[in-house]
């Protein structure tokens, strides 16, 4: 996991308003989010495992579930995990393989991010940045 500082950091934002401008250009609601928390994630690549850019937030009024939330986002980061090898290896391609993938625990869950995914990152940190600030 590697931090990526942001001008992001600490702002508050309608939960639907945040909906309405990310998903458009690639972002989904992260798949851990909790009533008071949660994160917008942008998946970069998926190759052996996946690398996302992770925006995270808290409902600083309101719950997730409701209308009208306010959000405050936090501070930007990669992460990295790394797939399991074994058995599945065949089935890596396409669909078919992501239906075994989904519910293996990652090999590496802190796996190592290379400079190429850092500066796409950093990149895509700026463009939210022009987009909401």
């Amino acid at each position: 996991m590697i931090d990526i500082p942001s001008q992001l950091d600490g702002k508050s934002y309608e939960l639907y308003e945040l909906e309405q401008t990310l998903k458009p250009i690639g972002y989904s609601i992260g798949g851990n989010w909790e009533y008071d928390h949660g994160s917008f994630d942008y998946k970069m690549d998926s190759d052996a495992g996946y690398h996302f850019l992770r925006i995270p937030f808290k409902a600083i009024d309101g719950q997730l579930d409701s209308h009208n939330t306010t959000v405050q986002i936090g501070t930007p980061y990669l992460l990295a995990h790394k797939y399991q090898i074994g058995l599945d290896d065949h089935a890596r391609n396409g669909n078919f393989s992501a239906s075994f993938n989904q519910f293996q625990e990652p090999q590496d869950k802190d796996a190592s991010i290379s400079d190429e995914y850092i500066d796409k990152g950093k990149a895509l940190v700026k463009e939210l940045e022009e987009k909401l600030i």
